[in-house]
């Protein structure tokens, strides 16, 4: 469910940000993910559609006519959306209330939400950094970042239109990254002794047989797990930014003390009631609220050290997956940060 929006006119106060500000509300949005950006037909999508083209299935209210039946319909990659508040916030701060229908704002409003949406995707890995005990020594330079970024955020249409995102997510990078050594680096301590995490940053695991694995503490940012079997896996203080999930099967895995994963990651993952989650995120609607078979078998015959080193693939191509063969992503622009 989308979050109250946040009561003052622009959006959190600057050196505090509540992460539950970082989540989509419609109900305060103008419909702007299901006008300004495109998608193609394709497993995610029914039909293609440009940028800036209102979606066939926006109602003169803002809403979706289907919002119940998305998946059935196949509009699965709107399930799979979140614009981290950007869409509340551009249509009631940025521009006060105005909506696309003004022919105006209209052009510049869906070059904000594009730019906004990547400045709240960077605020809510700077603010989870924050809440990290072990990133402490780095705690004044993440609040530093985070005033930074939150009043960038702040400013006019023109000045947002005009910032140079890429290189903003160059120079908070490093931060994560360090945020991430010192996080993972209890992994290795709290582990079997003398094991340190294993790198697999931007490795091409879709597909793979990780089941029971123990990947505590393991680098996977930018990974590709589209439809890897990680049933009743440990992936605690695993640092999973920008990995692809996709139908990657998360039954029974421990996901509690992940790095950097986001609302739209795990709704595009295949989970059940044994997926442990992190707080902060929810648990997918489209979940089995019952445990699977296949992740009671898992849990009870946990395959003990199995890795990406030994792993194995399905039997069905990676690349002849239906995630595989789109490639495009919900949302546009760059991905996470992941060097």
């Amino acid at each position: 469910m989308c979050p109250e929006p946040d009561s003052s006119p622009s959006g959190p106060a600057p050196g505090f940000l509540d992460r539950a500000a970082l989540r989509g509300d419609c109900a305060n949005c103008f419909g702007l993910c299901c006008v300004a950006l495109p998608f193609a037909a394709s497993a995610d999508f029914a039909v293609t559609k440009a940028a800036g083209q209102p979606c066939v299935n926006l109602t003169t209210d803002f809403r979706c006519g289907i919002h119940a039946r998305l998946r059935e319909q196949g509009f699965a990659g709107c399930t799979i959306f979140d614009c981290f508040g950007a869409g509340q916030r551009v249509s009631q701060a940025t521009f006060g209330g105005m909506d696309w229908r003004n022919p105006r704002v209209a052009r510049r409003m869906f070059e904000v939400f594009v730019v906004m949406r990547r400045l709240h995707e960077l605020l809510w890995y700077v603010a989870e950094a924050l809440t990290l005990p072990a990133a402490r020594p780095l705690h004044q330079e993440l609040r530093r970042a985070l005033v930074e970024i939150e009043q960038l955020a702040r400013g006019d249409a023109d000045s947002l239109i005009g910032l140079d995102v890429a290189a903003l997510r160059q120079r908070i990078n490093p931060l994560l990254l360090r945020t991430s050594e010192l996080v993972r680096a209890r992994a290795s301590h709290s582990g079997s002794p003398g094991k340190r995490p294993k790198s697999y940053r931007g490795a091409d695991l879709a597909g793979a047989r990780l089941a029971g694995a123990d990947l505590r503490g393991a680098d996977l940012r930018g990974a590709c797990l589209i439809a890897a079997d990680l049933t009743g896996a440990d992936l605690r203080m695993a640092d999973l930014i920008g990995a692809d999930l996709r139908d990657a099967k998360l039954n029974g895995a421990d996901l509690t003390d992940v790095l950097f994963l986001t609302q739209p990651q795990l709704d595009a993952a295949v989970g059940d009631a044994t997926t442990r989650i992190p707080h902060a995120l929810e648990r997918p609607a489209h979940w089995p609220r019952v445990p699977s078979p296949v992740a009671q078998t898992a849990q009870r015959t946990a395959v003990s050290g199995a890795s990406p080193d030994r792993l194995t693939r399905s039997g069905r191509p990676a690349h002849d997956h239906p995630a595989a063969r789109s490639r495009r992503r919900s949302s546009p622009g760059e991905t996470p940060p992941t060097s």
